[in-house]
């Protein structure tokens, strides 16, 4: 499923949901990174 996330005030990043983290942040994959961030 892609999600998207934010990473700062103007970085957005769409990939393959990872992981939900207990603070609510996600983790998505890009190719092979991994990002992470507050689901848009």
């Amino acid at each position: 499923m892609l999600r998207t996330i934010a990473m700062g005030s103007c970085v957005m990043v769409q990939g393959i949901l990872e992981n939900t983290l207990p603070d609510g942040r996600i983790s998505v994959r890009v190719g092979s990174q991994l990002f992470t961030g507050l689901p848009v």
